[in-house]
C-alpha cells in the first residue's frame, strides 16, 4: 500500500492559499481516481481505494501544518505502510512556480510540516513531491504562502496541481526513478532538500 499525504491547513480561511498545494493535489488525485468521500480518521480526512492498480490511502492532516506529523504517525501505526511507501506532497516557496521536484528522501528544507512529519515518524526516508509556488516580489514569505491566490496565478497553479497528480500516477505505475526523470528539472534549479530556509 502507498500512503499519499498532502500537507495544508484546514478551514475555509486557508482553502485558496498556496500553502495548501498538498491538499489541492490530494483532492484532484482522489477525484481522478474516483475514491469517493473521505472518512474522518487519524486526525484528518482519509480516502482508501485503488489507483493505477495499487492499493492507496490518501491523507489530509487537519492538525494544522506545524503538527502534521501527529496525523501521519497515527496513520502509519494502523495502516500497512512502510516509510518508503509514504508520498508526501507539499508546497515549496524556493522552487519556481509551476515546477515539480520528486525526491526519495532528504531533510525538511525549512518546511515546518515536513519537519513535523520527520520528527514524529522518526525517519526522513520517504518520498517527497514538492510543488513549486515561487516567491512574489515585494511580498514576505508568510504573506505569499498564506495569502489568497492571485487571479493571474490561478491558471498556472491549477496546471501545476494536475501535473503533480500526473507525477503521483507515474510513481505508482512506473516507480520513483521514472517520475524523477520525467518531472524534475535541472539539478541547480532549486536548493538542496536539506537546506533550511
Amino acid at each position: 500500500m502507498h500512503l499519499i499525504v498532502g500537507l495544508g491547513n484546514p478551514g475555509r480561511r486557508y482553502e485558496e492559499t498556496l500553502h495548501n498545494a498538498g491538499f489541492k493535489v490530494c483532492d484532484s488525485f482522489c477525484a481522478r481516481h474516483h475514491l469517493g468521500s473521505p472518512a474522518r480518521k487519524f486526525q484528518g480526512s482519509l480516502w482508501r481505494g485503488r489507483a493505477r492498480d495499487r492499493d492507496v490511502a490518501v491523507l489530509q492532516p487537519e492538525t494544522y501544518m506545524n503538527a502534521s506529523g501527529d496525523s501521519v504517525a497515527e496513520a502509519i501505526r494502523y495502516l500497512p505502510v512502510r516509510p518508503e511507501e509514504i508520498l508526501l506532497v507539499y508546497d515549496d516557496i524556493d522552487l519556481e512556480a509551476g515546477r515539480l521536484r520528486v525526491r526519495p528522501g532528504g531533510g525538511h528544507g525549512g518546511h515546518n510540516g515536513v519537519r513535523s512529519v520527520i520528527e514524529r515518524i522518526g525517519t526522513q526516508d520517504f518520498v517527497r513531491l514538492r510543488v513549486g509556488i515561487g516567491r512574489r516580489e515585494g511580498r514576505d514569505a508568510s504573506g505569499h504562502v498564506l495569502g489568497k491566490l492571485e487571479a493571474e496565478d490561478r491558471h498556472r497553479f491549477e496546471e501545476t496541481i494536475e501535473a503533480a497528480v500526473d507525477a503521483l500516477d507515474t510513481i505508482l505505475e512506473e516507480g520513483i526513478e521514472q517520475a524523477m526523470n520525467r518531472y524534475n528539472g535541472p539539478a541547480d534549479a532549486t536548493r538542496e532538500e536539506g537546506e533550511d530556509r
